[in-house]
């Protein structure tokens, strides 16, 4: 009885324990397969889905701002790793009252000397009035050229430091606008457009830095900047678009009188493996 009990408490041999573990992997290892490959595919995924959230939240920024520039004001600069589009943005917009049937001599605006004062026919929608500003600019017939070129700073554009003050006229759809010191405007614009532009504004794409950043407040200047430096040295504000830039392509065609100005932007962004590019292209309304 003894040997019998012995006999029936048996255990398990070497064999049959590599036996299980061998099958042990291997079912733990399709376990594996079938539970990290989906999670790795999710996960790429998720990073592709912010990198698109993140190209097209920046395409979508520069767009509004582009679709508001002055007209004729867009540029395009590339120096090394970093690729600038440079543009005066505008507040509001009016047509300035001139001498045509419904003129008066009060209130038209003088193109053959300096004026002061002036009066609008349609008026500025954007302004909370009584509004005046000694930071921002007013642009009439704009064309990019040179003698009618703003970012030289002459005859088209008020100069740096002019008070300009809006106020709410007599007559429907009037505003007062004045300008201390007076500026004369070289040229009419055939429409009366007059722009109230608050300033440059550029979009710096470095692949060096793998950075798209957008710059303000600095003051308006015949050259291009292209680099972060030169445009903090000009005391702009700097503020972050988009982070993980790999490479970055803007153009610009001026268009003519029969069709629209067109800014192509394609922007292309990488994290961990993962890269997408989008495009988005902008019409602008150059009519000065």
């Amino acid at each position: 009885m003894p040997g019998q009990r012995l006999h029936c408490q048996r255990g398990m041999t070497l064999v049959e324990l590599v036996v299980t573990i061998s099958v042990s992997t291997v079912v733990v290892a399709f376990m594996a397969l079938f539970i990290v490959t989906p999670m790795q595919a999710y996960s790429a995924q998720s990073r592709r889905a912010d990198l698109v959230d993140a190209a097209d939240g920046a395409l979508r920024m520069m767009g509004r701002d582009l679709r508001v520039a002055l007209p004729n004001s867009v540029r395009v600069a590339t120096a090394g790793a970093a690729t600038a589009v440079e543009f005066l943005l505008t507040l509001d917009g009016a047509r300035y009252r001139d001498n045509g049937p419904l003129g008066n001599a009060a209130t038209e605006l003088d193109l053959t000397a300096a004026d002061g004062a002036f009066a609008t026919t349609v008026p500025f929608t954007q302004l909370a009035l009584p509004w005046s500003s000694s930071s921002a600019y007013l642009a009439i017939y704009n064309v990019g050229v040179p003698g009618a070129d703003a970012w030289q700073g002459t005859n088209v554009i008020t100069p740096a430091g002019t008070s300009i003050a809006v106020a709410a006229g007599s007559a429907a759809n009037e505003n007062l606008v004045t300008l201390s010191p007076a500026f004369h405007f070289a040229f009419g614009s055939p429409g009366r457009r007059v722009y109230l532009v608050d300033g440059p504004v550029t979009y710096l794409c470095d692949t060096a830095s793998g950075t798209l950043r957008r710059y303000d407040g600095y003051a308006i200047s015949a050259i291009e900047r292209t680099s972060d430096g030169a445009l903090m040295a000009a005391g702009a504000n700097r503020a972050l678009v988009a982070s993980d830039v790999a490479g970055c392509q803007f153009s610009y065609a001026s268009g003519s009188a029969q069709r629209n100005a067109l800014v192509t932007l394609a922007l292309s962004l990488a994290r961990s493996g993962e890269s997408i590019q989008l495009l988005n292209e902008s019409q602008l309304v150059n009519a000065p």
